[in-house]
């Protein structure tokens, strides 16, 4: 029997733009940590140069984001980018977001990197196993 444990999964969870929308996002960081998660939020109101940055800092396997004010697409890209110009190869960290988006622009965000997208409603177990299944290949 192998006794090795695994790291737990390093998330950062980021809300971006002007959205003052917060209640959703905190039940999601509870279900992140009830499953063993580690995860890091940089709160409400932050910049894509500051989530970027808190990122690299945190050294996260994911990193999350959610906006319901319509503005998803610049600031999701302007995060996306900065990963980029940053070094940081989008194969190896997880990007997801959520939010009030639209389903005619979820592959938009997939063609920027987003491996996964969650509209309002999606369940919270779903989000657990798919950060799972992108980052350890586990459910």
């Amino acid at each position: 029997m192998n006794s090795q444990k695994t790291a737990p999964i390093r998330v950062l969870i980021a809300k971006p733009g002007l959205d003052g929308h917060d209640r959703g996002v905190k039940v999601i960081i509870q279900a992140l940590m009830d499953a063993g998660m580690e995860v890091i939020y940089t709160g409400m109101r932050v910049s894509p140069d500051a989530i970027v940055l808190a990122a690299l800092q945190e050294d996260v396997d994911a990193i999350g984001l959610s906006n319901h004010s319509g503005a998803h697409s610049t600031l999701f890209e302007s995060v996306a980018k900065g990963l980029t110009q940053a070094n940081v190869d989008l194969k190896s960290k997880v990007l997801f977001c959520g939010g009030a988006i639209p389903p005619a622009e979820v592959s938009a965000l997939q063609s920027m990197g987003y491996r996964g997208v969650f509209p309002p409603g999606t369940s919270l177990q779903s989000i657990v196993e798919f950060l799972r299944n992108e980052v350890h290949g586990q459910n």
